[in-house]
This record gives structure tokens, C-alpha cells and sequence, in this order.
């Protein structure tokens, strides 16, 4: 019994460290040009699919505010992260998803920034009216930093 206490009392030491003094941590700022939308053909901007605020969940140490759109553009369709600031952590990745436990999900990717105007493409394969939330997501932790709704139900 002594012996787990010592590992697991190790892990948490080397987790909190390599959390707290990682350089990975700091701040990382981006400003990234507003992907243009798409026009129809009688000139009218198709716009933003969807807007949302970021909502700060249970882990309240991990904040959020700004906004997410989801515009689709000649490239493909993209997350837009604008006037976002929040704290880094651990192999954060962006995803989709239908709930908020991740279950059914598309990676994004690692996070670009903490701070600023981000964009994210979304694969061209998914369809994104079927997903409901846009979050970061801690991978090894299985934390989930912040999200935002962005087809309310």
C-alpha cells in the first residue's frame, strides 16, 4: 500500500510540474485573416452558419471568452475563433462534437493560439450540421477546457 501512495503521490508532483512549468503554457497569440465567404450567384454573402459565445464549464480554471463562427468559404467550410483568450494546457486539441463528453467527434487538430482571431478548417468529409459543439479538449487529462454550442437544440 506504501508503494502505491509513494507512485501515485510522484505522479501527481510530475503532473503538476510539468503543468505549471512548462513553457508550453504561455500564452500564444495569433491574429489570422477572416476567411471570405462564399457569394451566391446573385451576389449575396452565404455568411456564417452559426455564432456562439464560449461557455466556461465545470473546469472553471480553464476560462474562455470571444466567439466561434462557423463560415463556409471556397475552401471549405472553417471554425473561427475571434476576440478568443483563454489559458493553454497539455496536448489541447479543438474538436467538434455531437455531446460534451466527446464521444462522437472530429479532430481539428492541436490548438494554434490562446489568444486572438484563430482559424480551424474542417475536414471535407464532415458534415457540421450534425455536430453540436466546438471545445477544447484536453487529450491525456480527458479535461474539457471550454466549448461553445453552436447548433442549440
Amino acid at each position: 500500500m506504501k508503494k502505491i501512495l509513494i507512485v501515485f503521490g510522484a505522479l501527481v508532483i510530475v503532473g503538476v510540474g510539468y503543468y505549471t512549468l512548462s513553457p508550453l503554457f504561455r500564452d500564444i497569440k495569433v491574429e489570422e485573416a477572416a476567411p471570405e465567404s462564399m457569394a451566391r450567384e446573385d451576389g449575396v454573402a452565404v455568411g456564417q452558419v452559426a455564432e456562439a459565445r464560449f461557455a466556461v464549464v465545470g473546469t472553471t480554471g480553464h476560462p474562455a471568452s470571444g466567439f466561434v463562427r462557423v463560415i463556409p468559404t471556397m475552401e471549405g467550410t472553417v471554425v473561427r475563433y475571434e476576440d478568443f483568450e483563454t489559458i493553454n494546457g497539455p496536448d489541447l486539441h479543438v474538436y467538434l462534437a455531437t455531446t460534451l463528453d466527446a464521444k462522437e467527434f472530429v479532430d481539428l487538430g492541436p490548438i494554434k493560439g490562446t489568444q486572438g482571431n484563430i482559424n480551424y478548417t474542417i475536414p471535407s468529409g464532415a458534415d457540421i450540421s450534425k455536430y453540436r459543439y466546438v471545445m477544447y479538449w484536453c487529450v491525456p487529462f480527458r479535461v474539457l477546457f471550454n466549448y461553445a454550442e453552436i447548433h442549440p437544440r
